[in-house]
């Protein structure tokens, strides 16, 4: 066996209330491609911001290349030779791709140096990028390339991956695999964290299991179902959503020729959006990243009011009603981003309960809040979503991404909507709390609501969607029933075809 690139001996770290890594110990080989699996809160984070220098450990000891490993920050991980994408970009919309990848540079040379180094490093990884584009012009695709490409340009030994292809088309996931078996035959090694376990089983060597902190196995995952996996992660059978097949009701939500300006130079307009949902329905809608989702949900939501068009909610013009108004009267919305959007990121869990259920929770008379029964409704969603954290009185902040995650759409799910509009449900959460993230959203519709689930996990919206309808440039296809619908057919509607669209009626 040779000598591993990375051997981790025995690493812990606790913060108040929770220990995040307990005694964990894992070697990743040069040229290696390793998985890193746990539902959300199992420690994967603490354990990269360890290596990468961001987190100090509090037992334990690194190795790098067969000496000690003590990063002190970013900058000495990066400086012996260890990069990281993360699952958020850090890029400025309003500079170049150069001037990005300058920024993240020790030392960048010259512009017009750094420029053909990025046009020669991008064409040999397969990932053609224009040094001269502005970063907001570029797709969510593009944009992740700009953060790789400023990895590579570092000659890393180690990379590590934190969700690569939440943000990506298929189409860009298989590329971006090229590139990374790429950087695998090179002696490159990946540290690689996603939730998609059938990717996994395409393209990692090896994988290690974290279960609340502690390393329960490794596998071999080319030899490993998806659904084993995910229950070595859970410790438990995992359960499959069940569609209740009930008949919808009558229309509860119309849009007409909707249309919305961008919000901002590199935002996306609404076109002409047209559509009827009834009761009891869940209408699907994928697409890229920055096709209108946001957009999207921001005018039915009430946060921004279309310039043009009609939104009707039980034939009623929503048209001048704000968001409170709308929520009010049961339709309710959770959007992707979930710290400082859907979440204030420094406020309790309880004060987050608070400020979407106050008036449809009861939670606030006579302008007084009630924050009682807010502990009360926080405490709610913690023990039906499964939350994991040490109080209600803990920081958003202080959660996981996909423990916060479930916390939001908990929140929202309890408020009973009449109307539910959510983006990304289930974005970077394990595969069990997807699994029952997507059977509430299923239980709501049954109940009668009417949901309407943007999305850019295509095998979520088929489990979950009776009709799927794709945003292309700001434009929606015509919904059509996703039973039977093909890859091939998605990806026409994905890509802005509209001549195979067949009418909801």
């Amino acid at each position: 066996m040779t000598t591993p690139l990375l051997s981790l001996r025995r690493l812990s770290k606790a913060y108040p209330g929770v220990v995040a890594n307990d005694d964990v110990s894992l070697e990743i080989g040069r040229g290696e491609i390793h998985a890193l699996l746990g539902e959300n809160g199992a420690g994967k984070s603490t354990l990269v911001k360890m290596i990468y220098g961001l987190v100090k450990p509090d037992s334990g000891n690194m190795q790098l290349n067969e000496a000690v490993f003590t990063p002190k920050d970013p900058r000495t991980a990066r400086a012996s030779g260890v990069g990281m994408v993360f699952q958020h970009f850090s890029l400025f919309d309003a500079l170049t791709v150069a001037e990005n990848i300058a920024l993240g540079m020790e030392d960048a040379p010259a512009m017009s140096q750094l420029a053909a180094r990025i046009r020669e490093v991008s064409e040999n990884y397969g990932l053609p990028l224009s040094p001269d584009r502005i970063v907001g012009d570029l797709s969510a695709g593009e944009q992740q390339r700009v953060e790789i490409i400023r990895c590579l340009l570092q000659d890393p030994k180690l990379l590590i991956m934190d969700e690569p292809t939440s943000v990506l088309t298929p189409q860009e996931v298989a590329v971006l695999f090229e590139t990374l078996n790429k950087l695998r035959a090179e002696g490159t090694a990946i540290l690689y964290i996603s939730h998609k376990l059938e990717e996994i089983r395409t393209l990692c060597d090896t994988a290690t299991i974290l279960r609340l902190g502690k390393v329960v196995g490794t596998c071999v995952p080319a030899d490993t179902t998806a659904r084993d996996m995910a229950e070595m992660m859970v410790g438990t059978t995992l359960k499959t959503p069940k569609r209740s097949g009930s008949e919808p009701g009558e229309v509860i939500l119309k849009l007409d020729q909707l249309s919305l300006p961008p919000a901002s130079a590199f935002g996306m307009p609404l076109r002409e959006i047209s559509l009827s949902l009834r009761k009891g329905e869940i209408l699907g809608i994928g697409g890229v990243a920055g096709n209108g989702q946001d957009e999207l949900l921001g005018s039915l939501s009430g946060e921004t009011r279309a310039s043009v068009g009609m939104i009707e909610y039980k034939s009623r013009d929503m048209a001048d009603m704000g968001p409170n108004a709308r929520r009010k009267i049961g339709l309710l919305s959770a959007p992707e981003e979930r710290l400082g959007h859907a979440a204030a990121p420094d406020m309790s869990l309880i004060e987050n309960a608070m400020l979407t259920g106050a008036t449809r929770e009861g939670l606030e008379k006579g302008g007084m809040l009630n924050w009682s029964a807010a502990g009360d409704f926080a405490d709610r969603i913690i023990e039906a979503f499964d939350v994991r954290t040490p109080s209600a009185a803990n920081a958003a902040r202080s959660l996981s991404g996909g423990n916060l995650q479930k916390f939001v759409i908990g929140r929202e799910v309890l408020q009973r909507p009449e109307v539910f509009v959510v983006n990304q449900p289930t974005w970077g959460v394990d595969a069990s709390a997807a699994a029952a993230i997507r059977q509430a959203l299923l239980d709501l519709a049954k109940s009668g609501a009417a949901l309407i689930v943007i999305s850019q996990d295509l095998d979520e919206l088929m489990e979950i969607s009776d009709w799927f309808a794709a945003l292309n440039e700001g434009r929606l296809s015509q919904p059509r029933p996703a039973i039977g619908l093909t890859v091939e057919e998605i990806g026409l509607m994905l890509g802005g075809a509209h001549d195979l669209e067949t009418a909801h009626v």
